[in-house]
């Protein structure tokens, strides 16, 4: 019985589990690199579902990685599941699960394409928004002529004294 309960154990790969939500795409990525690095994480297993969306078009990054877990007397490792995901990514697989339990739907096919659709397009959107961020992050701000007369100020304030 001992045996059949590790072996269960060993094959669990969600006793703990975390859901992280970002803003932007770059983000998951730059989170995920950031938790592996860890020394005290290590990466069991990557399913990258933004880049290779299921096919009813869900998209996360998902993480299996084995924590240490501390007792009095001994640390054990234990499987945890961190799920990635952006704001438009979470609000999508909500409605889904939603809409996926629901018995008896009428034109199921139909259904499962229209969620299809807005998956498609929710990552669309995704992508617009890392643009619009990327270009927001390259744009030089411009000094005012107040800022700058103060900046000057500054300068000849230093010389004296």
């Amino acid at each position: 019985m001992k045996k059949n309960l590790v072996k269960r154990l060993n094959n669990l790969n969600d006793i703990a589990g975390i859901r992280v939500i970002c803003s932007y795409i770059d983000d998951i990525y730059l989170l995920a690199d950031a938790l592996t690095k860890q020394d005290d994480i290590r990466l069991i297993r990557r399913k990258d579902y933004i880049s290779n969306s299921k096919p009813n078009g869900y998209r996360s990054l998902h993480l299996i990685v084995s924590v240490p877990i501390f007792f009095a007397e001994s640390t054990k490792e234990v499987k945890a599941e961190v799920q990635i995901r952006t704001i438009a990514m979470d609000f999508w697989a909500s409605l889904e699960h939603q809409i996926k339990y629901k018995k008896n739907v009428e034109h199921a096919e139909k259904v499962i394409a229209r969620l299809k659709e807005c998956a498609d397009e929710i990552a669309h959107v995704d992508e617009t928004m890392q643009e619009i961020r990327i270009e927001m992050d390259n744009i030089k701000e411009e000094t005012t002529d107040v800022e700058a007369l103060y900046e000057k100020l500054k300068k000849i304030d230093i010389n004296f004294m």
